[in-house]
């Protein structure tokens, strides 16, 4: 049995980095390695784990009594903003690439108490937004110095799952998570807060919630497996030191969201599997309200980034070569939460994001040990703004544009 002194070294270290760029919105395009290599499919699946991320249900169906699990993602974003027709002088492309590309790590550990009964823990990031202007676009209404954000988030989600019977199993995860935010370069927006002094240059500051998770997981029949799962809103604690930039005197609480999925045995070796997501990114103020100059900045009906909710669809197919070696592929794509008329405050969260194509395969070692890689490739995605530019600002347009690589790798560990 995995020691509470081992999994708490391990988890010190999953701890290093959770800076994370936006996918599908600001939500990660798939928790684990292997799941990312399907697009992300994993709500009918139990890759490994941290699908409990994906699904608490999912820990009865892991082969082994004990299972531990640790990656790392390499994350490349190319983020950018094109302004055109504007009156104060800032036509021109602007890239958020100072921070050119980050580190995300994920830990998971799993147990069977009993043929009933399983357990597990998993820290990941899912989610998260940084942009650095070297280049300030908002110098000319008077910042200074680099502009942008960083949005890190960490979430800590600790499962018990339970099977019903040889068919069917429910899971619940208790969720804390962690979010950390910076600004710098806003210092244009402090007339227009009810909290000038908080909008930006203040440091990073420290937000924490509590969430919950509940998960079914089923067999329909011999080759078809289902699963269902929900996730609460997480009511974070404010950020103060930017309560005159966030909605609700800084808050920025972590939207609620849905997931459902199939997975068919088409034959021994080939697993076809789709899952569909929905996250309510507007019933979180700060991120779903509109731009607005009707109420300043950070009031409980102050101005956001006028993100609408979004569906996400992914399919993958996983084939299993023979005992040792197994392949993956997967698509997914997502709404667009970016209007074309709120693209002048998203240059700070340019999460337009809608299509993604990844490759992965796993090699097992031997018994016990394990190594999967994926890649996958976001591709390039541009909001062209319309009428985006409030007239207090000069007018005119700005357009967002981004595209990601990603190349990940993990360990497992079955005993």
């Amino acid at each position: 049995m995995l020691t509470v002194a081992r999994f708490g070294g391990l988890l010190s270290l999953a701890v290093v980095s959770v800076n994370a760029q936006a996918t599908n919105g600001y939500f990660t395009h798939g928790t684990s390695v292997k799941a990312q290599g399907m697009a992300g499919v994993s709500v009918a699946m139990a890759h490994d784990s941290l699908s409990a991320a994906s699904n608490p249900a999912s820990l009865t169906a892991l082969t082994a009594e004990q299972q531990l699990d640790l990656g790392v993602t390499y994350f490349a974003p190319e983020r950018k903003s094109d302004i055109s027709g504007n009156g104060f002088g800032i036509d021109g492309t602007y890239h958020a690439n100072d921070r050119k590309y980050f580190l995300i790590p994920e830990l998971g550990y799993a147990r069977h108490h009993s043929d009933v009964l399983s357990y597990g823990l998993a820290l990941y990031a899912n989610g998260g937004m940084n942009t650095d202007y070297g280049d300030n676009p908002f110098a000319n209404f008077g910042s200074s110095g680099s502009a942008g954000v960083n949005l890190e988030q960490l979430y800590v989600t600790a499962t018990l799952a339970y099977r019903l019977n040889d068919n069917h199993s429910l899971g619940l995860g208790l969720t804390w998570t962690r979010q950390q935010f910076e600004a710098k370069g806003l210092q244009a927006f402090a007339g227009m807060s009810q909290d000038g002094a908080n909008i930006s240059n203040n440091g990073k500051d420290v937000s924490r919630g509590w969430g919950v998770k509940l998960g079914w997981q089923g067999e329909l029949s011999d080759s078809v497996k289902a699963g269902l799962s929900w996730s609460s809103k997480i009511e974070t604690s404010e950020f103060h030191r930017y309560s005159g930039l966030f909605a609700e005197d800084g808050g920025f609480d972590i939207p609620e969201n849905f997931a459902a999925g199939l997975a068919w045995q088409a034959t021994d070796a080939l697993t076809l599997a789709a899952d569909w997501q929905y996250i309510a990114y507007s019933d979180v103020k700060s991120v779903g309200n509109d731009l607005s100059l009707a109420a300043p900045l950070g009031a409980d009906n102050g101005a956001g980034f006028g993100w609408d909710d979004i569906n996400v669809y992914k399919v993958g197919a996983e084939y299993a070569l023979n005992s040792e070696f197994s392949l993956r592929a997967g698509y997914s794509y997502a709404d667009q939460p970016i209007k074309k008329d709120q693209t002048f405050m998203n240059i700070l969260a340019p999460g337009v994001i809608q299509e993604h194509l990844s490759l992965g395969g796993s090699w097992n070692v031997n018994d016990t040990n394990s190594l999967s890689v994926a890649y996958t490739h976001a591709f390039e995605q541009t909001v062209k703004g319309r009428n985006s530019i409030p007239a207090q600002f000069g007018g005119g347009e700005a357009d967002l544009t981004m595209d990601q690589d990603l190349l990940a790798i993990s360990w497992g560990l079955s005993f």
